[in-house]
Protein backbone atom coordinates (compact mmCIF):
# COMPACT_ATOMS: atom_id res chain seq x y z
CA UNK A 1 0.00 0.00 0.00
CA UNK A 2 2.79 2.37 0.72
CA UNK A 3 4.80 1.94 -2.50
CA UNK A 4 0.80 2.33 -4.01
CA UNK A 5 0.52 5.68 -2.39
CA UNK A 6 3.95 6.37 -3.00
CA UNK A 7 4.02 6.43 -7.00
CA UNK A 8 0.17 8.22 -6.89
CA UNK A 9 1.79 10.96 -5.07
CA UNK A 10 4.84 10.27 -7.77
CA UNK A 11 2.85 10.63 -10.73
CA UNK A 12 0.43 13.58 -9.18
CA UNK A 13 4.27 15.59 -8.62
CA UNK A 14 4.89 14.45 -12.11
CA UNK A 15 1.64 15.99 -13.86
CA UNK A 16 2.25 19.51 -12.42
CA UNK A 17 5.52 19.54 -13.79
CA UNK A 18 4.09 18.41 -16.62
CA UNK A 19 1.51 20.97 -16.65
CA UNK A 20 4.10 23.83 -15.41
CA UNK A 21 6.12 22.96 -18.38
CA UNK A 22 3.41 23.06 -21.01
CA UNK A 23 2.46 26.88 -19.61
CA UNK A 24 6.45 27.52 -20.08
CA UNK A 25 6.40 26.26 -23.39
CA UNK A 26 3.04 28.31 -24.36
CA UNK A 27 4.73 31.94 -23.15
CA UNK A 28 7.86 31.26 -25.27
CA UNK A 29 5.62 30.43 -28.47
CA UNK A 30 4.17 33.94 -27.64
CA UNK A 31 7.26 35.95 -27.29
CA UNK A 32 8.54 34.02 -30.54
CA UNK A 33 5.67 34.83 -32.64
CA UNK A 34 5.89 38.69 -31.54
CA UNK A 35 9.54 38.49 -31.99
CA UNK A 36 8.59 37.30 -35.13
CA UNK A 37 6.17 40.19 -35.95
CA UNK A 38 8.54 42.72 -34.62
CA UNK A 39 10.92 41.27 -37.07
CA UNK A 40 8.66 41.36 -39.84
CA UNK A 41 7.40 45.01 -39.35
CA UNK A 42 11.36 46.55 -38.70
CA UNK A 43 12.27 44.77 -42.17
CA UNK A 44 8.92 46.16 -43.80
CA UNK A 45 9.91 49.72 -42.09
CA UNK A 46 13.83 49.25 -43.39
CA UNK A 47 12.26 48.02 -46.96
CA UNK A 48 9.88 51.34 -47.34
CA UNK A 49 13.16 53.02 -46.99
CA UNK A 50 14.40 52.69 -50.46
CA UNK A 51 17.42 52.26 -51.83
CA UNK A 52 17.61 51.97 -55.23
CA UNK A 53 19.16 48.69 -55.10
CA UNK A 54 15.73 47.45 -53.06
CA UNK A 55 12.83 48.52 -55.14
CA UNK A 56 12.24 45.07 -56.50
CA UNK A 57 12.63 43.31 -52.99
CA UNK A 58 9.96 46.21 -51.59
CA UNK A 59 7.46 45.63 -53.88
CA UNK A 60 7.72 42.15 -53.36
CA UNK A 61 7.41 42.98 -49.25
CA UNK A 62 4.12 45.34 -49.80
CA UNK A 63 2.53 42.92 -52.43
CA UNK A 64 2.56 40.48 -49.75
CA UNK A 65 1.57 42.40 -47.15
CA UNK A 66 -1.89 43.84 -49.43
CA UNK A 67 -2.49 40.14 -49.96
CA UNK A 68 -2.71 39.13 -45.91
CA UNK A 69 -4.40 42.22 -45.43
CA UNK A 70 -7.16 41.56 -48.41
CA UNK A 71 -7.40 37.69 -46.32
CA UNK A 72 -8.03 39.10 -43.03
CA UNK A 73 -10.68 41.19 -45.05
CA UNK A 74 -11.98 38.34 -46.62
CA UNK A 75 -12.06 36.72 -43.46
CA UNK A 76 -13.82 39.19 -41.85
CA UNK A 77 -16.67 39.49 -44.61
CA UNK A 78 -17.61 35.68 -43.42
Amino acid sequence: MYLHDELKRENGDLRRLLEEEKEEKQKVSAAYEELQRCYMNLKTASAISLNDSDVKDTKLRLSKLVREVDKCIALLNE
